[in-house]
């Protein structure tokens, strides 16, 4: 974490609960933003999709409460992520993100499914030729590829700010 370097400690610096606050302020502040950037990119491409199938003109997205919590997951998974992996390439961290994020979605939906008693989207996912257990979605693969790896620039944006 870039912004972590710059802190110091001793008489005259911060103590060691101030860094501790600023480092939970960082990722509340940094999952808040992933949280609202992965909502929005959720309602747009769900108003495009219906769009493009039902020619709905309204442009109607949707998204659910329950991914708010589920897209901040996305800052802390890099923050402790990033330092080991920030030499791959682009491609290899991609791939990673995309296991990652597939187990994140699963295991989600897995356990609103017992929580609630559904995952909010299995029915979108019912029946599809690419679900697995109407959980995730394998034909979403090169959205969420983008996707992650715009998480991953947003990360990076948000680190430096001090």
């Amino acid at each position: 974490m870039f912004w972590l370097k710059t802190l110091s400690f001793g008489p005259g610096h911060r103590t060691r609960t101030d860094v501790i606050l600023l480092i939970m302020e960082k990722i509340l502040v940094g999952s808040f933003i992933l949280a609202c950037v992965g909502v929005t990119i959720e309602v747009l491409l769900t108003a495009a999709t219906n769009f493009y199938k039902k020619r709905d003109t309204r442009l109607k997205g949707y998204s659910y409460v329950w991914m708010l919590p589920i897209y901040g997951l996305a800052y802390p998974l890099f923050v402790w992520l990033w330092p080991m992996i920030s030499g791959w390439n682009i491609v290899a961290r991609g791939i990673l993100y995309l296991v990652l994020l597939f187990a994140v979605e699963y295991l989600s939906g897995w356990l609103l499914r017992k929580l609630i008693g559904k995952c909010p989207w299995e029915e979108q996912y019912k029946g599809k030729k690419w679900s697995i257990n109407n959980l995730v979605r394998l034909d979403y693969e090169p959205g969420w590829f983008v996707v992650a790896l715009l998480f991953e620039r947003l990360y990076l944006f948000i680190d430096k700010i001090k």
